[in-house]
């Protein structure tokens, strides 16, 4: 017993010498509570959906106002065939279509019923879900204006059309997330402590005057959890398949690339962080920072962006993770090319090399 105090009193001692590690614990929680603060929650506002009017009578102009009037839809452009809506959604410009068809309004007042087609991206399902309910709560309303003026029954019908996801799996949504955070776990917080842990122990400095080089050195450490998280991508998938029985609609080598680029993203996320922490409780709280919260809050995987405050949708655009996320549902779920995510490749490309760039500036410069 006096033993494990002893151990506890030395972790103290080390937790509170260390600034950067008092930052961590009492800084992590206001940043937590802040971000909690203005990400969670169920309200979806602001989606870019487009209205396809054919009818083009009194009752469709009605709704579409009525929808556009609504805080939770921002409607973009009139689209005139299902080829342009199809575009739209493979590009990730909407997240729903509203479709009236020819002679909405004659069939509304000589039949009594009329239907609407609703077309949403259940990729997200969360978010397909929460906007169908809005359009036919707005549908249902308007139908209740007209019961009140007219003894006939007026029935409008909604007719839902769920797209890469019809039978609204919450797979389709967590496993592109829970791919991003492993990978980002693994690698940077791995390769942070890794490192750190040598130039603890004095055994950095002894690699770095042997005849290996020192770049060398810094690859020979990030090339296991390279393989790891390739490891890591096969079994995701794996088990997405036989027990979630979610297949890659997509090329499996594009997605297999694409983690790739993302993996060495990661590597040098963790190498920066590992090149400006001096023990290995910093760089710890230093990846769960840069790599947790951000994945969790930040990238699309649990709260809408489009939700957020505008600073916070401006920060996501640094959170590779969200960009992944993209790719690994355009990809697994959608089964688009490469034409598809050419962008956000090219982003993360240039977030690597950025970082690349920037730790061997710090390495060089601590080593010096």
């Amino acid at each position: 017993m006096k033993q494990l105090l002893s151990f506890v009193r030395k972790e103290f001692h080390h937790v509170f010498r260390d600034r950067k590690t008092l930052l961590m614990l009492f800084g992590l929680p206001i940043v937590q509570i802040i971000l909690f603060g203005f990400a969670l929650t169920n309200e979806i506002k602001n989606a870019k959906i487009v209205v396809a009017d054919y009818s083009k009578d009194f009752s469709s102009r009605r709704i579409t106002d009525k929808i556009e009037a609504s805080r939770y839809f921002d409607v973009e452009k009139n689209l005139l065939s299902h080829e342009e809506i199809e575009l739209a959604f493979k590009e990730g410009k909407i997240k729903m279509a509203v479709v009236f068809p020819e002679n909405f309004g004659n069939d509304l007042l000589h039949l009594n019923k009329a239907q609407i087609q609703v077309i949403a991206d259940a990729s997200d399902i969360n978010t397909a879900t929460t906007l169908t309910n809005y359009v036919s709560s707005i549908v249902a309303d308007y139908q209740a204006q007209l019961l009140v003026n007219n003894s006939v029954p007026y029935r409008i019908m909604p007719e839902v059309r769920m797209l890469y996801n019809p039978q609204l799996k919450g797979e389709h949504t967590f496993i592109p997330g829970m791919m991003a955070m492993i990978m980002m776990l693994v690698c940077v917080m791995m390769t942070a402590i890794s490192i750190v842990r040598e130039k603890e122990l004095g055994t950095m400095e002894i690699l770095l005057v042997s005849p290996f080089k020192p770049m060398m050195v810094i690859a020979s450490k990030l090339v296991p959890y390279l393989l790891i998280s390739l490891i890591n991508i096969t079994s995701i998938l794996l088990l997405s398949y036989f027990f979630l029985h979610l297949p890659v609609k997509g090329s499996i080598l594009l997605l297999y690339a694409e983690g790739l680029l993302f993996i060495l993203c990661s590597l040098s996320l963790g190498l920066l962080i590992s090149t400006v922490s001096q023990s290995q409780q910093t760089a710890m709280f230093g990846s769960l920072m840069a790599t947790m919260l951000p994945t969790l809050l930040l990238s699309g995987f649990m709260f809408p962006i489009e939700n957020m405050p505008l600073p916070l949708q401006v920060i996501s655009n640094v959170v590779p993770s969200k960009w992944f996320n993209i790719i690994v549902k355009s990809i697994m779920i959608k089964g688009l090319g490469f034409s598809a995510i050419w962008k956000e490749t090219l982003i993360i490309g240039g977030m690597t090399v950025f970082l690349l760039a920037l730790s061997y500036r710090k390495f060089k410069i601590r080593l010096a």
